[in-house]
């Protein structure tokens, strides 16, 4: 690979024995490392809390003269030590798992493309879990030492931001980024300008610019079609994530697939795998054809050579779901692209045709699935639904040898855990504990933490997410335009010694937010149970385009809005990251609805799980994996009703039922102490169950030694199962 790129921006007027910390600010390495997070903290907490957990706009905009301060303060300067102690020894690790494990792919990376990476709050290129969990992943490889390389968006104005109307409505507001910023670098080529790869539609050439992004070890690459040399509209092709117009959908994947792969090229990678993180980057598999197809080889050919690098993850247990583009517009955006395949146009659409109701489409999905060896879902039970989806590409196959596998999701831990959470660990499990993550034996030394010291951990969880609540009102009240009832509304009088339920995801139909707003008056009275009284959280951003989901979030904004709730039933506009991390460390039970098997997998309940809370779910997706019947509870059965309106009047009443009679007197069965003994040892059934298993360290690790080893034709198989 080439060594042109990038260089960290002058303009940190910094002291110089605190130079080091421009660098930090620009490798996300500090966002899962609490103590480096808190390095930036010590500086100003309040201009930190302020700017939104930014370290660029904080080494900006402090007083230098708190700087200089810092330069002086022992205390500080010995943290500052510590913290790049720890960041030179991680970044200059030799023996990692990779190296160790896996050796022959040293020096093989490993493309990673995304539509979205959810990687923090302050760089906003991601709607929802599909991104974290790419965020996640790329995390996760980093601290394996896996060569990954990963390609996707910089969006100019980058996902929206949510403001709830005092009727419910959600209004949604773009707000353009101010790239400078960000912890992104313009890549630049050997004479100093900006380093473009280009992408050829019929009538025209879009060209793509790079910024490069540190994720610990790993580089991210994001395309960038905002460039003077383009024209107004196809600047904006990459302005916002997931257009609705189906035009700017098809060229943006275009860009994706093809761009994405013409800027790994242009930076000298030459990647072993290619794996996509569901079918939006799709085309890549045809760009890599057409490679072949220029030196000499047919088609077939080159589709032959190909397949067994690529790898494609199915996040999608719907039809619908996957990526369709109506056959006239492939013929419009892609007509400079099969001639270089030397096919027709009706081969070319032969590749991934797909009779649909409406009419004969171009599949996303089917063109992933036919071009890549490893195919995998994202939950066992997701493995089924996808088997039986596709079948008809396997025709003669039994549904069951479909080959598409499962690589359940997993969450990465540190950054998702709470740092109290961490400390305790450490005191009872030992200072290595995180050596051992991925090993469940080891996780019964929970077992051994005295009710006490973790039941404090979280009340003090519970009371950082009520005190972060309060000011969040604050600061939205200050800013104008809330109406009285939004402040009650939005969680300034949540008690933080009741039982409290978290539900905070996509705000899509099939989740079924208002599944607990079933029976209103039932509700009513769980909530204000005297001495007993349970509060439920709800979060959430839905599509702008998605007219069902945001008259579902209007929905449940009414009941939350009424006097009679007493303030116990909560919306929190704006759902994010930093918002996302308070709930899931603070709340005492992770709700979800899905209406099976509608959810792929999920992973909020596995990041609330970590934190102690326990899960209340449907028996879909990743939680009919984990419920082992005494780490959380159930909602309805492990199957499908006969239709959706019985599914959907079987699974209130489960809820209802579970809430009256178990999960509410559980919580409050208090012994002279003030704690359930009974709750607490619920708990850590679930830490010690849910940890080890549902983690990323585990995920990537699964990703490695069934999909991308699989992938190298010089590991035998032998190797393969290792």
């Amino acid at each position: 690979m080439d060594t042109f790129r990038t260089k960290l921006p002058d303009g940190f007027d910094l002291p110089k024995r605190l130079q080091r910390l421009s660098e930090l600010a620009y490798n996300l390495w500090w966002t899962w490392e609490p103590e480096a997070a808190r390095l930036f903290g010590r500086l100003d907490y309040d201009l930190w809390g302020r700017i939104g957990h930014n370290p660029i706009r904080l080494l900006r905009e402090i007083d230098p003269q708190r700087l200089n301060q810092a330069a002086e303060d022992k205390e500080y300067l010995a943290v500052f030590d510590h913290v790049f102690g720890l960041f030179d020894a991680y970044m200059n690790q030799k023996k990692t798992w990779t190296s160790q494990t896996y050796p022959e792919l040293n020096g093989r990376p490993i493309a990673y493309f995304s539509m979205e990476f959810g990687l923090h709050e302050t760089l906003p290129i991601y709607s929802g879990g599909l991104g974290v969990l790419a965020g996640d992943h790329l995390k996760e490889a980093s601290d394996l030492g896996l060569p990954i390389t990963g390609v996707g968006f910089m969006y100019a104005e980058g996902y929206f931001s949510q403001r709830i109307a005092e009727d419910g409505w959600q209004d949604a507001i773009n707000n353009t980024l101010d790239f400078k910023n960000l912890p992104a670098l313009p890549v630049l080529d050997h004479s100093g300008r900006r380093l473009c790869v280009e992408v050829e539609f019929p009538d025209r050439i879009v060209s793509l610019g790079l910024w490069e992004l540190h994720i610990g070890r790993i580089p991210l690459y994001l395309l960038d079609s905002n460039l003077d040399q383009n024209s107004e509209s196809d600047q904006q092709l990459t302005a916002r994530l997931y257009w609705s117009d189906l035009d700017r959908r098809v060229m943006q994947e275009l860009l994706l697939g093809v761009g994405g792969v013409r800027a790994l090229r242009a930076l000298g990678y030459n990647p072993s795998v290619w794996h996509m993180n569901e079918g939006h980057a799709a085309f890549l598999t045809l760009e890599r054809a057409r490679e072949l197809v220029a030196g000499g080889s047919t088609f077939a050919e080159a589709i032959e050579k190909t397949r067994a690098q690529n790898v494609f993850t199915t996040h999608t247990p719907v039809p619908a779901g996957n990526d369709e583009f109506p056959l006239w517009l492939i013929e419009k955006y892609l007509g400079a692209f099969w001639p270089q395949l030397n096919l027709t146009l009706d081969q070319f659409f032969e590749i991934a045709r797909h009779q649909m109701p409406q009419g004969e489409t171009f599949s996303m999905g089917i063109l992933a699935l036919r071009h890549s060896a490893g195919r995998n879902a994202v939950s066992e039970l997701h493995g089924r639904v996808a088997r039986r989806m596709w079948h008809f590409l396997w025709k003669e196959k039994e549904e069951s040898d479909v080959p598409i596998t499962h690589v359940t999701n997993g969450v990465h831990v540190s950054n998702w855990m709470a740092r109290r959470l961490m400390n305790l660990f450490c005191d009872y499990l030992g200072e290595d504990w995180y050596d051992h993550l991925d090993e469940p034996d080891f996780w019964s030394n929970i077992d051994g933490i005295p009710d006490a010291d973790l039941w404090a951990v979280r009340l003090h969880l519970k009371r950082k997410l009520a005190f972060y609540m309060r000011e969040r009102v604050r600061d939205r009240w200050t800013q104008g335009g809330f109406h009285p009832v939004q402040v009650v509304s939005s969680g300034v009088l949540i008690n933080p010694y009741a039982l409290t339920i978290g539900f905070a995801r996509r705000f899509a139909t099939y989740k079924r937010a208002s599944l607990v707003l079933t029976d209103v008056e039932r509700l009513l009275h769980i909530i204000n149970r005297p001495n007993m009284p349970v509060q439920i959280i709800f979060a959430g951003k839905a599509h702008p385009a998605d007219e069902p989901g945001k008259q579902l979030i209007q929905q449940v904004y009414r009941q939350v809005k009424r006097a009679e709730t007493g303030g116990r039933l909560v919306f929190l506009e704006d759902y994010d990251m930093n918002l996302a991390r308070y709930l899931v460390q603070g709340v005492d039970v992770w709700l979800n609805t899905p209406r099976r098997p509608y959810e792929a997998s999920g992973t909020s309940g596995m990041k609330a799980a970590l934190n102690g809370a326990l899960n209340f779910s449907v028996l879909d997706g990743w939680w009919r994996e984990a419920y082992n019947g005494y780490n959380g509870w159930a909602i309805g059965e492990d199957r499908e009703a006969e239709s959706q309106g019985i599914q959907d009047a079987q699974d209130a009443e489960s809820l209802y039922t579970t809430l009256e009679n178990e999960i509410i007197p559980l919580y409050y069965d208090r012994d002279p102490k003030e704690i359930s003994r009974e709750w607490m040892a619920r708990m850590k059934n679930s830490m010690k169950t849910n940890i080890p298993q549902f983690s990323t360290r585990r995920m990537v690790k699964d990703y490695v030694k069934r999909l991308y080893v699989q992938a190298l034709p010089s590991i035998s198989a032998e190797e393969g199962k290792r």
